[in-house]
């Protein structure tokens, strides 16, 4: 009765261990990797008009920093890199409905997206930062030295900058202002301490008109990450796209086009 039961035991076991297998076989022939390699092209949704992540330059062409890390991806897939544009609000259903692999459109990860769709490790993290007059070098190492009342911070009106700026340096003083430029013109002026901005327009700043005027406290000190999005239920193409951007921050190559986008101002002669 014993041997009789043993059997059966191992008899389940295998029955259920080959169901498995055949389910994360199934599993993996419906990821969307290989619908990529199958079609030989990887199509990305953009949303160009955010600067410097994906843009039109004067030939009609998009280009960018997440418009880069798109092209290594599709070059280390061996398939054609096919940018989609269209309008932010319509990238999600876009997704959901197949017309596109993948959102590479500069999207801030958050719970209400992450309930509709899946988002790869954090391309970047576009936290809040600050440019700080330059005679304080040295004074001020970080955000938090800029938490006392001798100092005035500025920010553009109704921004996370904004927020930032009054939650996290209550002691001093703050200035609000219509744009951004105005906000950072108020800085290099030495009118005000220090600006708290998002990353990518302090960083732009600081590469134009910057030298010699400002120094850059360039580590985001706020949490707000982007990230590659899509379908769920798709547990490869995750692993894929994290192993794909731990070897790309790891090998030089996000290295040197973050520094081509983010800390030259060279691609501008490429704009309209």
């Amino acid at each position: 009765m014993k041997k009789v039961c043993l059997l059966l035991t191992l008899v389940l076991a295998l029955g259920f261990a080959f169901s498995a297998n055949a389910s994360d076989i199934d599993l993996a022939k419906k990821s969307t990797l290989n619908s990529i390699m199958k079609r030989g092209e990887l199509r990305c949704g953009i949303d160009s008009g955010y600067m410097p992540f994906e843009m039109t330059d004067k030939n009609g062409q998009f280009i960018g920093f997440e418009i880069d890390l798109a092209r290594e991806m599709a070059k280390a897939m061996g398939v054609k890199f096919v940018p989609v544009n269209m309008a932010f609000d319509g990238i999600i259903p876009a997704l959901l409905t197949d017309k596109i692999d993948i959102i590479t459109a500069g999207m801030t990860v958050n719970s209400k997206r992450n309930l509709q769709i899946n988002f790869a490790d954090p391309i970047i993290i576009v936290g809040q930062t600050a440019i700080v007059n330059k005679k304080l070098e040295g004074k001020i190492k970080s955000y938090k030295d800029l938490n006392s009342p001798e100092y005035t911070i500025v920010s553009k009106l109704g921004t996370t900058g904004e927020q930032a700026a009054k939650r996290l340096l209550p002691k001093a003083n703050y200035k609000s202002f219509d744009t951004e430029t105005d906000a950072a013109l108020e800085v290099l002026n030495g009118k005000a301490a220090a600006m708290v901005y998002d990353l990518p327009f302090n960083a732009i700043f600081m590469a134009e008109q910057g030298n010699g005027k400002l120094f850059f406290l360039e580590k985001p000190f706020t949490y707000e990450p982007l990230g590659w999005g899509i379908r769920k239920g798709d547990p490869d193409f995750i692993n894929f796209l994290n192993n794909f951007l731990r070897q790309l921050k790891n090998d030089g190559r996000y290295d040197k086009l973050y520094a081509k986008w983010f800390k030259s101002t060279d691609w501008r002669k490429k704009m309209q």
